[in-house]
């Protein structure tokens, strides 16, 4: 089969970036990139064009790259705590994954997301303590964040007493009847 030549207008995740020159199937480029406007014909007008676009995409790397840095600084800043459920003898039940991480993070950081596949985990924790995680948030940027697990049962101590000071002031409810409807 012949392979077609186009220029990329924007990153596409699997073929490549902006202002690349990638070959394709010819399908591909009229049933898709070309009609979507992600691509542009290799012709002698659209390789002028070529320079403009390797610009761009120079400016956008910088402005990523200096976006990443910022964001290093204010998490390698941060300390997030996260309770982790464990049993009375401290056996964990569950474990705190990457997508839990990164939940939390959006919170501290004021609602920017980081993609819970930018964070290293080698595995997900299943102990307390503290732990560093690694961050990668562009290729030549990556930050640490300092994470403190700290066990369930310690926060149900404090808990609990509430709990039972509360259910003897209340007591018990009676269910509400059914109502029966004609």
């Amino acid at each position: 089969m012949a392979a077609t030549q186009v220029i990329l207008i924007e990153n596409i995740p699997g073929l490549g970036a902006e202002a690349d020159v990638v070959k394709v199937k010819p399908g591909y480029a009229r049933n898709f990139l070309l009609p979507q406007g992600k691509a542009f014909e290799v012709t002698p007008t659209t390789l002028k064009k070529l320079n403009q676009l390797k610009a761009k995409r120079a400016e956008r790397e910088a402005r990523e790259l200096n976006e990443s840095e910022e964001l290093a600084r204010k998490i390698n800043k941060l300390k997030i705590t996260l309770i982790l459920a464990t049993g009375e003898t401290g056996k964990a039940f569950g474990s705190i994954t990457a997508s839990d991480i990164a939940e939390k993070l959006k919170g501290e950081l004021g609602g920017l997301e980081i993609e819970r596949h930018k964070i290293e985990l080698e595995r997900p924790i299943k102990s307390t303590g503290e732990h560093e995680v690694s961050i990668k948030l562009h290729h030549d940027v990556t930050a640490k964040l300092n994470l403190i697990v700290k066990s369930s049962t310690e926060q149900e101590i404090g808990g609990k007493e509430e709990a039972e000071a509360g259910s003897e002031e209340k007591g018990f409810k009676a269910k509400p009847k059914a109502r029966h409807t004609k």
